[in-house]
């Protein structure tokens, strides 16, 4: 908490705070610590810098210097190989004159369980031609906390040396109104087949985190993550304190829920509830990225990524604010990577050495 609560961000504002050190006593494993609080500051910092400065093309910066801090390799997919492999991505992105990307971290043995971490790198969310009302656009930065989120999980695995295959896949791309931007109504096949109608350009999220699970399923991931700054839902459902998770696996859900308890992490499960899978039907397409239902907006969210999900061996789903709005100690208002902690508490349980 000492360590955390030392953060500052001072990109374009100095801080005059003195410099001080921690001195961690015998047992303590130090280097642990500091590897941990590195890696929270560095999504912190995403999250916190404006989108002028942090563009799709700034995120794959992000990631390629922390791929060769720990010797990963670091692959880029862009123009028309977007469009053809990664289609949802790329309509999301092609309102923007920045241009959208998929960024690929590979790190590890091959012969190790495959675990694959996907997160949302949606670097500003205007809504689109559904257009957030100014208040809610006024921290859209955020929106690339889910992409912010994976890079330090990855950052921290990594420096612990876990036995794992680790695989990183990062949608990354501005959400923009412009004569090229997707509108509401248009339909679009995706990686997996499934033709997606766009019943609303502001729920964008689930579209661009569509295509990069197909493709992580596709690799029958051991365990298969994804975080997202998802939806307004989630907030509504459990505050900005306490990210909402969804899965199926039982004991996947047990294990999260001590790691978020242990490392004070908090995350609370909520339903992947089948009765609401109806509501995705599309008029016109195999299914619609805005349910035809006023409530339940995680659970529905949830629902519809879980379509895009069938070989992983174990799958969760987590809808993070990636924002701090009240600050406490050891959490500065701002920027943060919810769940960051407790999911590296999990691998580091599983696949330690």
């Amino acid at each position: 908490a000492w360590r955390m609560g030392g953060y500052v961000f001072s990109r374009y504002k100095k801080s005059s705070r003195p410099t001080v050190k921690l001195v961690t006593p015998p047992g303590v494993d130090g280097a642990e610590i500091s590897r941990i609080a590195e890696n929270l500051f560095l999504a912190r910092d995403l999250v916190n810098t404006p989108a002028n400065d942090m563009g799709p093309a700034e995120l794959e910066a992000a990631g390629r210097a922390l791929a060769k801090k720990y010797g990963a390799k670091l692959r880029v997919v862009s123009g028309a190989a977007l469009v053809k492999n990664y289609p949802l991505v790329a309509a999301v992105g092609q309102g923007s004159s920045r241009a959208p990307r998929l960024i690929e971290l590979a790190w590890g043995k091959p012969s190790a369980p495959l675990v694959t971490l996907v997160g949302k790198g949606v670097c500003f969310d205007s809504g689109g031609y559904d257009l957030k009302p100014s208040a809610a656009m006024a921290t859209m930065k955020k929106d690339v906390g889910g992409a912010a989120c994976v890079l330090a999980v990855a950052g921290m695995a990594m420096g612990a040396k876990l036995n794992l295959r680790l695989r990183l896949l990062i949608p990354a791309v501005e959400n923009s109104v412009s004569g090229s931007a997707m509108r509401p109504g248009d339909v679009f096949t995706s990686r997996k087949g499934l033709t997606v109608e766009i019943g609303n350009t502001d729920a964008e999220g689930r579209l661009v985190l569509a295509d990069a699970l197909a493709d992580a399923d596709d690799e029958t991931p051991d365990l298969l993550i994804d975080i997202a700054t998802l939806t307004g839902a989630a907030r509504a459902a459990t505050g900005m304190e306490l990210p909402p998770f969804f899965t199926d696996d039982e004991d996947l859900a047990a294990a999260l829920s001590h790691f978020a308890k242990e490392t004070h992490d908090p995350l609370w499960r909520l339903p992947l509830w089948r009765g609401y899978e109806p509501t995705l039907a599309g008029h016109v397409a195999d299914i619609t990225n805005a349910p035809h239902y006023g409530y339940a907006g995680a659970i529905t969210a949830a629902l519809f990524l879980n379509r895009f999900v069938e070989k992983a061996k174990s799958w969760v789903h987590l809808d993070i604010a990636a924002w701090i709005d009240r600050p406490r100690p050891g959490r500065r208002a701002g920027g943060e990577a919810n769940s960051a902690r407790a999911i590296y508490a999990l691998l580091k349980a599983r696949y330690g050495k």
